[in-house]
């Protein structure tokens, strides 16, 4: 603080110090920065380090323990008395300029790269099939004819001397080639040189681009390239590729030719007349030993182009074979005709025999209703194309042809299939190949691992064109992206807003056909995809006790509850009798309260993940803590103080195969009925997990949970065991009631008895205790009158009657009876 006072008040110089604070200074304002500022840092720094250095020990302890830091105050300057030299960081602020720091002069290279290295790369490393190089050279085609069309709109010359645009292949199987023409654009020498001589230099992204530039028609095209790499599959089956080229803005014509392996190419003039091209350009490849039986095969090469390109709005011819019947007369000599069957002779003289022949055949007939507007397209149009393009027999249940435009645009047409496909697994897959994905109508891939749809929607099929796709350079992989992400969120709405049109129709018997078909599909989403669990609910179908032979929804069984019904209630069993004869049902029913059934093994695992519908929660009436409503408390805890001896009596004679014994609210009729702990598997979930082939026996006993045994405080047989136990607790008959009480429960309620000889032990062991409490005259009485029943009969039916052995017996009633 008096250092502060000091340098602040008008200052005397420090002792030794040489420099005094000018009172005022001479020079302009914008020239006195530096003097000034200077000499009033020097001064005042230095006097403020001096006093703090020279002060006394009574003034010392202000400074002690704090960090004064004269250096903020001015930075970088010197100053030096005549007595003390000091080192003060003072800065002129009115004249400093801050120098730029020189980076460091390097030499600059640009990366090198081994051709046939990367050549190798690109063919063996890129794609994933060899049949691919086809899809790439007639997409490459296809955009040389774009070209020519978008440029002959300016210049009408450029279509005078061949005006059909269309591409031809041709296989031959004497030379092993396959050669794919067009007649677009072309090359030029220098083209050729900057298009194929240069790796993934791509002249349709340059076209692209420079359209952009000019703004001309840049949004409006067909062009299909963007990698520069699609022309080098070739090389996937060809170990040598000629390009023959005549360009309109060339009056040569000239041949690049390449081999595999190899990091040089040629360039030459055509001298062979009869390779001339009026215009356009030719690909011959030829073909590897071991690909020229696949791919000279004219089938084949329709196949692909079916397959790939089959949209290309440009169209696509191939060299086939083909048959016709033609007439031919016969030589054989004939005897003299009558003159009546002078022209029947010439008739049977003309033979018809079937020859073959070359010709070119179009192969890209069915044009891409999705690229028209839906309102051009008729449904008997929407039912051929689903028919022709994915091989079906049967029209599809409903169809949807929309566009996407803003964040993400495409085009789609989506089908709901009018039957299931016998094979179930491949529907449930992940990689079903039943949405074929276009870019710019060239086909790209069908194999998916869930990036456009879910896996419990793979049995919706259709097509995906979009020109905004992420794609890999071989355009096989789609890349995730947020862009995949969007399409798929709305590719999955219009499938839900498809099944929500099948659903409210007036005719009901398409939803029952559409539930029949994939009704498993969306019990699977119900566990997959919570996200849309509002759109999956109301789709849900099941049994019911109310209705057996017919299915409901869950907003039918809402519509149709008590007011008082808190609750959904449901039971899984494995089929509708079992589960409609449960004890479970018994007080529910007694109460007229509905209760879905559950007969489907993903029933239950489904249910269990919505949790809820419409704030109703999903009870299920096999499990403990069943609350029904409307029960009378006192009259509960009286009940349950009468029967408490009983319940740990039962619990004590089973020990640890049940969790407690308590009284029931769910049973009317039955003695008993055994119930799940609230957290593990139900019997019929246990009994699901039990069947799996690959099934951990340690995880069965883990999730098995608690079970409970419930009693029915009204029945005779609880009365008497009530009794039993609290007079003669220690009869062994009264104990093996109990455990034959508590494995009959077990059967019952679904459960399966660890020991079925045991079980079976204790029943005949019933049987025969009941049988010993008749009196034996009782016995020999009934045997007696039977036996003279008989006698009187075999008396009645004459000496002649058959002596039927027992092991002959056909009862009427007998399945094997013939």
């Amino acid at each position: 603080a008096m250092a502060m006072a000091m340098a602040s008040s008008s200052w005397a110089a420090a002792p030794g110090s040489a420099s005094t604070f000018p009172a005022k200074c001479s020079r302009a304002p914008a020239e006195r920065g530096c003097c000034c500022y200077r000499s009033r840092a020097a001064s005042w720094k230095g006097a403020a380090r001096y006093i703090i250095a020279n002060s006394s020990s009574l003034a010392r302890p202000a400074f002690s323990g704090r960090s004064l830091s004269l250096d903020k105050l001015a930075p970088s300057a010197y100053l030096r008395t005549k007595s003390t030299a000091f080192r003060l960081p003072v800065q002129c602020e009115a004249t400093v300029v801050e120098k730029e720091v020189a980076e460091p002069s390097g030499q600059k290279f640009e990366y090198q790269a081994e051709v046939s290295r990367l050549l190798d790369l690109i063919v063996h490393s890129l794609y994933s099939h060899k049949e691919v190089f086809l899809r790439e050279l007639v997409s490459n085609a296809s955009d040389a004819l774009d070209k020519l069309r978008f440029l002959s709109v300016s210049d009408a010359s450029l279509l005078a001397e061949v005006p059909n645009l269309e591409i031809r292949i041709k296989s031959d199987k004497e030379e092993g080639t396959v050669t794919i023409t067009d007649t677009g654009i072309g090359m030029t020498k220098e083209e050729l040189i900057e298009s194929l001589g240069t790796i993934a230099q791509s002249g349709t992204a340059k076209f692209l681009k420079a359209l952009k530039d000019n703004k001309e028609g840049a949004g409006d095209n067909n062009l299909i390239g963007q990698f520069g790499v699609g022309f080098y599959s070739a090389f996937l089956v060809a170990e040598k590729v000629i390009v023959s080229t005549k360009s309109p803005k060339s009056d040569m014509q000239y041949v690049w030719e390449g081999e595999a392996d190899n990091d040089s190419y040629i360039i030459r003039e055509e001298t062979n007349p009869e390779k001339f091209l009026a215009r356009g350009t030719s690909v011959t490849l030829y073909l590897k030993s071991d690909e020229k039986f696949e791919y000279t095969d004219p089938i084949r090469i329709q196949n692909l182009v079916k397959n790939y390109s089959q949209f290309i709005s440009f169209p696509i011819y191939t060299w086939a074979e083909k048959s016709r019947t033609v007439e031919v007369e016969d030589d054989a000599e004939a005897e003299e005709p009558k003159p009546d069957d002078k022209e029947k002779t010439e008739e049977k003289k003309k033979k018809t025999k079937t020859e073959k022949y070359f010709d070119w055949e179009l192969v890209n007939e069915t044009k891409p209703i999705w690229m028209r507007s839906s309102k051009e397209v008729s449904k008997e149009e929407y039912d051929s194309f689903y028919k022709s393009t994915f091989n079906e027999f049967i029209e599809p249940l409903a169809y949807s042809h929309f566009t996407t435009e803003g964040e993400v645009e495409f085009k789609s047409l989506l089908y709901i299939p009018g039957m299931a496909p016998f094979n179930t697994e491949e529907m449930m897959s992940t990689k079903s190949k039943n949405i074929r994905l276009y870019v710019k109508r060239v086909f790209i891939s069908d194999e998916f691992d869930g990036e456009l749809f879910p896996r419990y929607l793979g049995f919706v099929k259709g097509v995906v064109d979009s020109n905004d796709l992420p794609l890999n350079v071989s355009r096989e992989i789609l890349q995730e992206s947020r862009i995949v992400r969007i399409m798929k969120k709305r590719l999955v709405r219009k499938t839900f807003d498809m099944i929500d049109e099948i659903m409210n129709r007036e005719d009901k018997e398409g939803y029952k056909n559409f539930w029949k078909n994939f009704g498993r599909n969306i019990k699977l989403g119900c566990i997959e995809d919570s996200a849309n669990h509002k759109r999956l609910v109301p789709l849900l179908r099941f049994f019911s006790s109310r209705h057996e032979d017919e299915m409901i929804g869950l907003k039918s069984y809402i519509e149709n509850m008590k007011e008082d019904q808190k609750a959904i209630y449901y039971l899984a069993a494995d089929t509708i009798k079992s589960a409609k004869s449960a004890p479970f049902l018994e007080e529910l029913t007694k109460r007229d309260l509905e209760v879905l059934f559950l007969v489907e093994p993903i029933d239950e695992v489904a249910i269990t993940n919505l949790q809820s519908y419409e704030d109703k929660k999903f009870v299920d009436i096999s499990k403990e803590d069943l609350d029904l409503g409307e029960d009378d408390a006192e009259k509960e805890k009286e009940i349950e103080r009468e029967y408490r001896l009983l319940c740990d009596w039962m619990k004590q004679i089973l020990g640890d195969k049940v969790a407690k014994v308590q009284i029931s609210k769910r049973i009317s009729s039955s003695p008993c009925v055994l119930v799940s702990g609230k957290f593990g598997w139900s019997a019929n979930m246990e009994r699901i997990m039990k069947a799996q082939a690959l099934g951990d026996q340690s995880h069965l006993e883990f999730m098995r949970g608690r079970r409970i045994l419930e009693l029915n405080p009204n029945h005779p047989i609880i009365k008497d065991l009530n009794v039993a136990c609290k007079d003669t607790p220690r009869s062994s008959k009264a104990k093996k009631m109990v455990e034959l009480l508590h494995e009959t429960a077990l059967l019952s309620c679904g459960f399966t008895p660890e020991n079925a000889a045991e079980f079976g032990g204790r029943v005949y062991e019933m049987m025969a205790m009941a049988l010993v409490n008749n009196p034996a005259n009782e016995i020999e009485s009934e045997v007696n009158s039977e036996s003279e029943v008989s006698t009187l009969d075999s008396d009645a039916s004459g000496s002649d009657a058959e002596v039927v052995e027992p092991s002959d017996v056909i009862v009427e009633s007998d399945p094997w009876k013939s």
